[in-house]
């Protein structure tokens, strides 16, 4: 839309439902690719993308074309059926339902991408669990326990 000028930047985090630790070192970045190609294809720049095998961690620059539910949607959907497609697992592949959406500065985006780039050393510290509760809780959002991604049991 002509004479629409925005600065947004969402950091998104989903995780494998069930948090299976699935996501394999052979192909996590070719889907790291795929998953840069659905975000351009949607009118947002990719920041950076990084995860661990049981999550990702995305930073967009968000382009105020569609809603933010709809990009997520799009990118778990494709995602995963192209993980199916390619028969990168032996059993059905799903994202767990639900994401996490925190919405950043520019002056914040250089530490934001370092974090995001390691996040392999940064669990060697944490859980998933552990870091996504305490994304909540700095960006004070309000959330009900039973309904943090859970694990399979």
């Amino acid at each position: 839309m002509a004479n629409t000028y925005t600065q947004i930047h969402i950091h998104f985090v989903f995780a494998v439902k069930y948090r299976k630790a699935i996501i394999h070192k052979n192909w996590k970045d070719e889907l790291y690719k795929y998953i840069s190609g659905i975000i351009r294809n949607n009118n947002h720049k990719l920041l950076a993308i990084n995860g661990v095998s049981d999550h990702i961690h995305i930073l967009v620059g968000f382009r105020p074309v569609q809603s933010i539910s709809e990009l997520m949607k799009n990118v778990k959907q494709n995602s995963s059926k192209w993980i199916n497609e390619n028969r990168f697992i032996n059993t059905h592949f799903e994202w767990q339902e639900g994401y996490g959406a925190f919405s950043y500065s520019k002056s914040q985006l250089h530490a934001v991408i370092n974090y995001i780039e390691n996040q392999e050393q940064h669990h060697k510290q944490k859980t998933f669990r552990e870091e996504y509760i305490n994304f909540l809780e700095k960006f004070e959002v309000d959330y009900d326990e039973k309904f943090i991604f859970k694990e399979l049991i």
